[in-house]
This record gives C-alpha cells, sequence and structure tokens, in this order.
C-alpha cells in the first residue's frame, strides 16, 4: 500500500474475500418443513460426517424451498446425541433437528476457518444443489476455497 496508517481517519476500505462452496444439511433449527438455519457438514476421510457450520437465518422463499428437499433423520443418524454451540464461544446449545445427510447446499464463507474447515462465523446459504450429491462435496479439512462445480 502507498497510503500510511493515519489514527482517526477512515481512508482504508476493509474488504472480506467469501468462497462459494458446497455442504452437506445434516440438521436444521425450526422444522424439516420450515428450517429456520442449516447446520452443515462434510464428510472426513473415515466416511463421519464432521460439522463445519451453519448458516444465518433463511428468509421465508429459502426456507419453503430447502424445506420442500429435507426428511426427518431416522434411527442411527451420525450426529446424534450431539449438542452444538448456539455461537461460536457459546454456552448456549442450538436446538437443531437431525434431518437425512442428503441434501447439498451452495453455501458463501468467509475466509476464517478453523480446524481444517469448520468456518468460523456462520455461512451464507445460496441455493441448493439439486445437480450433485454428497460423494461431489469437498472433504471436511478439504479447506472453503474449494470450488463449487
Amino acid at each position: 500500500m502507498s497510503s500510511r496508517y493515519l489514527p482517526g481517519y477512515r481512508g482504508w476500505t476493509k474488504i472480506k474475500r467469501r468462497d462459494t462452496t458446497e455442504a452437506i444439511t445434516g440438521a436444521v433449527t425450526g422444522s424439516p418443513a420450515r428450517p429456520q438455519l442449516l447446520v452443515l457438514g462434510r464428510y472426513d476421510t473415515t466416511g463421519r460426517l464432521c460439522a463445519v457450520g451453519r448458516t444465518v437465518a433463511l428468509c421465508p422463499e429459502q426456507a419453503r424451498q430447502v424445506g420442500e428437499h429435507l426428511g426427518a433423520a431416522g434411527p442411527g443418524h451420525p450426529w446424534t446425541g450431539v449438542r452444538s454451540a448456539a455461537a461460536r464461544g457459546s454456552r448456549d446449545v442450538l436446538d437443531a433437528l437431525m434431518v437425512r445427510p442428503e441434501t447439498v447446499a451452495d453455501i458463501s464463507a468467509d475466509r476464517a476457518v478453523d480446524r481444517g474447515g469448520v468456518y468460523r462465523h456462520p455461512v451464507r446459504f445460496q441455493r441448493l444443489r439439486l445437480d450433485v450429491t454428497v460423494d461431489d462435496v469437498p472433504p471436511f479439512g478439504g479447506g472453503p476455497a474449494a470450488a463449487a462445480g
């Protein structure tokens, strides 16, 4: 940069970089028919579904669209008994309902990640990816920069 920092002067602009990628819907708040937000995951190299983050609240049209493709999870969901924090560093527990991990979401996320691919901040739901399967989703630990297809 050619300019220097000047205290009390707002001459610089901070630009956050966002990437678009896919994740698997593993749980929701609200109901599967009208989800409020999505809890997302990716499979690791051993085939275990690992949580990678959650979305911000869905708008009503997004909730309707997603709800048409979700189904309640049966016994043996990989996250059964797992409790998630409502926000990073929070002691509040997210009241989530498990859904069948079959639906792929296209998401927009900033580059702040922990533990090989867990998003530090809530991500933005962009659309469903009905043209891809869960096998096409980047693996856990593959990082947020994996480009959407």
